[in-house]
């Protein structure tokens, strides 16, 4: 979830080619990846509004349409979805790209229900491995910001470094205040 309670300052976090391995992938008992098929837009839609992302399903569909519905055949091989036990899509990641056409992580998200499972670190760590496969001596990107501390957490713990801008001691003061 947002943390809307912190000052909202954008982040951009990259993790070098030569980062150390990641961990090992752990799931909870039942619950399994899947990848993007067609008709799962909903469900994305769902997630995404439901950790705040978006104020209402409509207004994610009509950012799904514009940013990835043309990329349909990529979606297969670069969304991925955890099911939980009952089938039900629970969280998604994507493995995409910048607008420079850099290997980029993107829409990190899990039902709310379902966090604190290991579920967005599953996630984070899988959707690195994809994209070190598709871009292999490549530095990996995603955007973030400050309302998304605990995950800016999780991206440091995998070696993901935040690029240093004007914001950069403030990020620093709210990422450790919001520790506490």
């Amino acid at each position: 979830m947002l943390d809307k309670s912190v000052s909202f300052i954008p982040i951009t976090m990259f993790r070098p080619s030569n980062a150390p391995s990641l961990p090992k992938i752990q799931l909870p008992e039942g619950y399994h990846f899947v990848f993007y098929q067609l008709g799962d837009a909903q469900a994305w839609c769902r997630i995404e509004t439901a950790v705040q992302e978006f104020e209402t399903e409509a207004d994610a569909a009509v950012y799904f349409e514009k940013a990835f519905a043309p990329f349909s055949n990529e979606l297969q091989r670069r969304m991925l979805f955890i099911e939980n036990p009952k089938g039900e899509k629970v969280a998604t990641f994507t493995a995409w790209w910048t607008e420079e056409k850099a290997p980029r992580l993107h829409w990190l998200g899990v039902l709310p229900t379902e966090q604190r499972k290991g579920l967005a670190k599953a996630l984070a760590i899988r959707v690195t491995q994809l994209l070190h496969d598709y871009y292999p001596e490549q530095d990996l990107y995603l955007t973030t910001q400050t309302w998304s501390h605990v995950a800016v957490k999780l991206y440091q713990k995998l070696n993901y470094q935040i690029i240093r801008n004007q914001d950069y001691q403030n990020i620093i003061n709210i990422l450790n205040t919001a520790e506490k």
